[in-house]
Parts: structure tokens; sequence; C-alpha cells
């Protein structure tokens, strides 16, 4: 059921609007439900966003301007 009469790709729960590409591993995070980072000079400029383990292999950095990488959604604990 679609809200409005949008359907397919704009309806509102379509993982599109949720899901990044990683920059290293290639692989789609859900940025819902999974910690997922991002560089702030870089990512306007270059669309790059970082999944948990690429933020751990590159020690929190971005290795294309070594700025420090911010997460995209804070979680609360």
């Amino acid at each position: 059921m679609s809200y409005g009469g949008v359907y397919g790709v704009n309806a509102q729960g379509h993982k599109g609007w949720v899901t990044v590409r990683c920059a290293i591993h290639a692989r789609y995070a859900d940025v819902s439900k999974e910690p997922v980072y991002k560089c702030p000079k870089c990512t306007p400029k270059l669309n790059v966003y970082f999944c948990a383990e690429e933020y751990k292999e590159l020690g929190g950095r971005c290795p294309y301007c070594r700025s420090q990488l911010v997460p995209v959604i804070k979680f609360s604990e």
C-alpha cells in the first residue's frame, strides 16, 4: 500500500532512501540499521560513505583528505 499515490522507487518505504554504498568494500549499508560514517569534506564532492569495518580499518580518518569521519545518524544507546 502506498500513501498519496506514490509508487515504486518514490514510495516512502523504498530501500533506496536508506541504503548507501561503502567506498572501499563496495557493499550496501543500511543507514537505519547499522553505523555508517561520512567525511564532512569529501562526501558533498565525492559522495563517499564508510561502513563500520572500514571505519576501524582506517582508524576513523578519511583516506582521501585524512579528516575525522563522523556518523551519518547518531544512535542513542
